[in-house]
């Protein structure tokens, strides 16, 4: 299927600035947005000194990842809706300190932002594709995608969940085993009576404490089990998953979802603390069984790396959890799109084209690129999507002085989670329909943009404040524009972008 829409706009303002970047993401649902929500927060920046660096250098996060169209026209990643690693910045800098820039992924903090994509009828994924211009010849691209929204709770499958908890030694500091034991109990009473839960702990070694257990009446069985969990001593978390998976297998029902929750501060200290290892022994339950994992993160000192891995390799996604408000979000709200499957290894690719585009750069994404041929190969790994999710894509793009036409087709290719048949969505984007800079573009376009902007600064900025982006807002320039949005918006979650970002600003003086 594909389905085409025209950018809307004129490309202008801040996007050279984002050649630099690296990250993107997916968020909540939101209503569409109108010239009426538009604010006049960003500068214009001077245009970007256009330097040219190996186009074809895939690496980690700080090289420059720039391609030329003539050279490689195709950009291809797999999806990823995590935003964990926005949460623990959050956590970190309200406790005083700075967040290690190697956890700071801009993708995850975009996309913890809702986005006003059109939603789809049935499963699958709406494609809408916009930009600002962002100098004299480069320009902002947003790739948008979403799925449909989130179905009421008596509407989607049953559930089978999974539930592996961490009661290491480590669990017993306020906020890691408490809040997970507050947030399974919560999540227990807003499933439903024909959902299943089962409990696996681990801390040396691995139990299952219930085994899978449909609800119906037995939610006081469940809720003692939760109760009883207490901190012991080291972190074992390779035999968690292990037995949890076998715990879930064991306990598997067809026709419904099938999904192992993780809740760990992720800090393994004993047998295997290597993602791919761990989920080796589990390969055979998550590729025959089809269960996903969702690792929900806890603590102010947290296994960032190891836990994105584990969800990655493990068909899933991850948040982090901080307070009371943080569980009822995910445990409650959200908790729909945490348990139920609208796509399955998804993956994007943007074509570009060389008549009008003389280079691009896809910001972040850094550990989902996948090779440009290996786009149709549907047995090549993709990311798992929920109903309610939004993915947003940014790139950095310099058109060819005077170019009109077409700038690029983005398609997103999924396979359906009960028949694993693939389908296909894809829009374009035109040189004479996007803003003419960031403060005409839509309001979400902006927040999206001040989400990656502030976790550039977190990578690692100047000593005025600027982060590694040519003519980037310092942070008090930032916490401004977040403001003017918060108001726009009347969006709680802007308003507290624009709190953490007051408080990096705090914490590095300026």
């Amino acid at each position: 299927m594909e389905t085409t829409h025209r950018v809307r706009g004129l490309l202008a303002g801040t996007a050279a600035a984002l050649l630099l970047l690296t990250g993107c993401g997916a968020g909540d649902p939101g209503s569409s947005t109108d010239s009426a929500e538009r604010s006049g927060g960003f500068p214009a920046p001077a245009d970007g000194d256009g330097r040219h660096q190996d186009p074809d250098e895939y690496g980690d996060q700080d090289q420059d990842q720039r391609r030329e169209p003539a050279r490689n026209h195709l950009s291809t990643f797999a999806l990823d809706v995590d935003t964990a690693s926005y949460g623990y910045a959050r956590r970190a800098l309200a406790d005083g300190n700075s967040p290690d820039p190697s956890t700071i992924r801009p993708e995850e903090f975009v996309n913890s932002f809702r986005q006003d994509y059109e939603r789809p009828d049935g499963n699958g994924f709406s494609v809408t594709v916009d930009g600002a211009r962002t100098g004299e010849d480069w320009s902002l691209l947003r790739v948008g995608l979403a799925t449909r929204t989130a179905p009421r709770t008596g509407e989607r499958p049953p559930a089978a969940l999974t539930f592996v908890i961490d009661i290491s030694g480590s669990m017993a500091e306020p906020g890691r085993l408490d809040l997970a034991k507050e947030s399974l109990g919560t999540m227990t009473d807003r499933l439903r009576d024909d959902d299943s839960v089962a409990l696996v702990t681990f801390s040396g070694e691995a139990e299952t404490v219930l085994p899978m257990t449909r609800l119906g009446d037995r939610r006081g069985r469940v809720h003692d089990a939760i109760e009883g969990l207490e901190p012991t001593d080291s972190t074992n978390l390779g035999a968690g998953v292990e037995t949890g998976y076998a715990t879930a297998v064991e306990g598997l029902r067809e026709g419904a979802t099938n999904r192992v929750v993780l809740v760990s501060d992720a800090l393994a200290n004993t047998g295997d603390t290597d993602a791919d290892t761990i989920l080796e022994r589990v390969a055979g339950a998550r590729r025959d069984h089809g269960i996903t994992l969702f690792g929900v993160g806890v603590g102010s000192d947290y296994g960032d790396a190891l836990m994105e891995r584990l969800a990655d390799k493990g068909d899933g996604h991850t948040t982090y959890v901080s307070n009371d408000g943080d569980a009822e979000k995910v445990f409650c709200e959200e908790l729909p799109r945490h348990i139920d499957l609208t796509a399955r290894d998804a993956k994007a690719q943007v074509a570009f084209d060389p008549r009008t585009v003389e280079e691009f750069r896809l910001v972040g994404y850094d550990n989902r690129r996948v090779a440009d041929d290996d786009f149709r190969d549907d047995s090549v790994d993709g990311g798992e999507v929920g109903p309610g999710h939004t993915v947003t894509a940014l790139y950095a793009v310099r058109t060819r002085p005077g170019a009109e036409g077409h700038l690029a087709t983005a398609t997103v290719r999924w396979l359906d989670p009960a028949t694993r048949a693939p389908h296909e969505a894809s829009a374009r984007s035109e040189t004479d329909a996007v803003h003419e800079d960031l403060t005409s573009a839509p309001v979400r376009f902006q927040v999206a943009a001040t989400a990656a902007y502030f976790a550039d600064a977190l990578r690692g900025g100047g000593d005025e404040g600027f982060g590694t982006l040519p003519d980037a807002p310092s942070l008090t320039e930032l916490g401004k524009i977040a403001r003017t949005l918060a108001k726009r918006t009347e969006d709680p979650e802007v308003g507290r972008l624009a709190d953490t970002i007051d408080l990096a600003r705090r914490d590095g003086g300026r």
